[in-house]
């Protein structure tokens, strides 16, 4: 049984505050245009959580600690790779705000992003930030669509 497999590692965190904001990032470009948590992709032989303060700082200006580890998103792609988004949370945060070629980011009210229109399954993924219930979100392929399931 074969026991290793392809994989693209990402992550996603979700930056709060006290007043009951988040921090959203607005995608725009290649077909895709909405509301999203900043993240990306890990580099070669780069920590995971060295990823996230990179691709944060790089897409917000902001410079994160203190990070949760709350859960993953995946899949196994047509190739049989598996995708990997690795869920993170903070409220530890410093420096200016700016948005990048990424696209636009900003903060918003957690409630009024739960009514809002949101890419990638995010409303699925809130529960997995915001809960003790799920620490996954997987996206099972039954024949040519994949169904997300929180586990």
């Amino acid at each position: 049984m074969e026991r290793t497999e392809a994989i693209t590692l990402t992550n996603m965190c979700m930056i709060y505050d006290d007043k009951g904001q988040v921090l959203v990032e607005e995608k725009i470009g290649k077909g895709i245009r909405g509301l999203i948590f900043p993240g990306g992709h890990v580099e070669n032989h780069e920590p995971i959580t060295d990823s996230m303060i990179r691709e944060i700082y790089e897409e917000t200006g902001l410079t994160i600690s203190n990070l949760q580890l709350c859960g993953i998103k995946d899949w196994i792609e047509d190739d049989g790779s598996r995708y990997m988004v690795f869920l993170y949370k903070t409220n530890r945060f410093a420096g200016e705000l700016k948005s990048s070629s990424e696209g636009e980011v900003f903060w918003m009210p957690l409630e009024q992003l739960r009514q809002t229109e949101t890419l990638w399954h995010l409303d699925k993924m809130i529960e997995i930030f915001c809960t003790d219930h799920f620490s996954e979100l997987f996206f099972d392929k039954k024949g040519t669509a994949y169904s997300p399931e929180l586990k």
